[in-house]
């Protein structure tokens, strides 16, 4: 026979194994006796991806427009605007506008405007085949830098 200690020792450590055992959760992928007692492969978990085609940053800088050309046509005996602005498929009044800065007698703008007073020599800044738009006019142009020019 055992003896007593023993024998409630062993009732509580077979308790406690018990009791351990029902505490610990089954396996997810353990054989169940319908299966054919194979062991159950896990799915593979979804990895999300974005719906339609990869977005594509929209901002894209813009190409700076390039300021027009000023051209320098140097006035010779004869000229007026007129006569000027036909030769270069532009208007008379244009040419004043670009011009008024350097030349204040051509500032259509002013009361001493004179179109019709050019004097041999200047030299005139003015952009071929363009008009200037009185509505939205340009600043006055720098003093013209000879450059390409026309005579004559």
């Amino acid at each position: 026979m055992t003896d007593v200690p023993t024998r409630a020792l062993s009732i509580g450590l077979l308790a406690s194994a018990i009791l351990l055992a029902a505490c610990v959760p089954e396996p997810t992928n353990r054989a169940t006796p319908f299966d054919g007692g194979t062991a159950a492969t896990p799915s593979p978990t979804p990895i999300p991806t974005p719906a339609g085609p990869t977005p594509t940053p929209s901002f894209v800088r813009p190409t700076p427009t390039p300021q027009p050309t000023f051209f320098v046509h140097v006035v010779v005996s004869g000229d007026n605007l007129d006569k000027i602005a036909k030769r270069y498929g532009t208007s008379g009044r244009s040419i004043a506008y670009w011009n008024r800065a350097t030349y204040p007698s051509l500032d259509p703008d002013s009361d001493g405007y004179r179109p019709n007073y050019l004097v041999v020599g200047w030299m005139l800044a003015l952009i071929p085949h363009a008009e200037v738009d009185p509505e939205d006019l340009p600043p006055p142009a720098a003093t013209p830098t000879p450059g390409p020019s026309a005579s004559g």
